[in-house]
């Protein structure tokens, strides 16, 4: 992480309750009590949330996963993901003064931009462990501790706001988007990834099999992710405009079971539901072993594991931006667009 940014902007951008901490390059936590913790609570105020997801275990899980000796080698998924919104951030032609990575972790998407694309950038991460390992970037960039479901800024501060691989751990998410909406300037644009519905199914069916046939029932052992139909409207409901939906998949192949949810684990991402199952038993990981190679297996003996990824892009409506025509304003009427391609006699003879 090189560079910094100065007092002033800080104390611009961030609420007087940040508190600086000692980690390498420019730092600051942000206390629970902020104003940060206000905002995200007045986008909250007066909705049904779900608590589905222990916040509090998920910053256990990264801290563990990011204290590992080794814990650069479960970084693939992640360097993939933000390697895939970075080349959607150049697709945009312009240049982003200021840019936020909600939960950005290591910094998986600046390590692929330029500062000819980004001039600066804050990252955010609920783990003080991960982002003490943020990655080196020739953009200069400032780390805030602070919970992804309240964020810290200021209204109209930032050009751009990425996301990679977080959102999918967020209580409210429709609340998570109305405030990423609310810290975009007009005009701002926001491009994010999460794991989709479909999101190892291999693992989930194998599970469920495994454990309703020697214990006659199962427990939920992978998180619910949200479906790419939902995406769209949960956007449009934030405040979002010119919506860009779209789904890629990345299947990587293990030996085994034991080695899909060992590196489950070593990048963080295992189970924080509030109703999972704490432990399984050894007859039931062995049963759903089997299972995975019968159903799903290659043939040479590896183990699928298949993310869905969802993307999307909405930017924050400015006067700018084209807008759709009046309805009741269209000049010509889809049959005489029809006859268009269709020759006449005089052309036939």
């Amino acid at each position: 992480m090189s560079g910094g940014l100065s007092r002033r902007v800080l104390q611009r951008l961030l609420p007087s309750g940040t508190v600086p901490a000692a980690c390498p390059g420019s730092w600051s936590r942000v206390t629970p009590s902020c104003c940060g913790l206000q905002a995200g609570l007045r986008f909250m105020s007066g909705r049904g949330t779900m608590n589905v997801f222990n916040r509090e275990m998920k910053k256990k899980q990264k801290n563990w996963a990011a204290s590992l000796q080794d814990g650069h080698h479960y970084d693939y998924l992640r360097d993939e993901v933000g390697l895939r919104v970075a080349d959607r951030v150049y697709d945009i032609a312009r240049t982003f003064p200021l840019a936020l990575d909600i939960g950005g972790g290591k910094s998986h998407i600046a390590e692929h931009l330029s500062k000819d694309v980004v001039e600066r950038l804050f990252l955010t991460d609920i783990s003080e462990k991960t982002l003490k390992q943020t990655k080196q970037s020739e953009i200069p960039t400032h780390c805030v501790l602070a919970d992804e479901e309240f964020l810290p800024f200021k209204e109209n501060t930032f050009d751009l706001v990425v996301s990679s691989l977080s959102l999918h751990w967020i209580n409210d998410l429709p609340g998570a988007l109305r405030q990423i909406q609310h810290v975009l300037k007009p005009d701002g644009v926001f491009i994010g990834a999460m794991v989709g519905g479909e999101t190892l199914y291999e693992l989930r069916c194998s599970l469920q099999l495994a454990e309703t046939e020697r214990e006659g029932g199962f427990s939920p052992h992978v998180s619910p992710y949200t479906a790419v139909t939902d995406l769209g409207n949960l956007l449009g409901q934030a405040g979002f405009s010119m919506l860009t939906v779209d789904i890629d998949e990345v299947q990587v192949h293990y030996p085994g079971i034991i080695e899909v949810m060992t590196d489950l684990q070593g990048m963080g991402e295992s189970n924080c539901a509030w109703n999972r199952r704490m432990l399984l038993h050894r007859d039931t990981i062995l049963a759903a072993a089997a299972v995975y190679k019968e159903m799903y297996g290659s043939e040479d003996g590896s183990i699928p594991a298949t993310f869905e990824i969802l993307y999307m892009i909405g930017w924050k409506p400015h006067e700018s931006q084209a807008k759709p025509a009046k309805r009741g304003s269209a000049t010509a009427s889809f049959a005489d667009l029809s006859k268009m391609g269709t020759p006449t006699d005089a052309e036939k003879s």
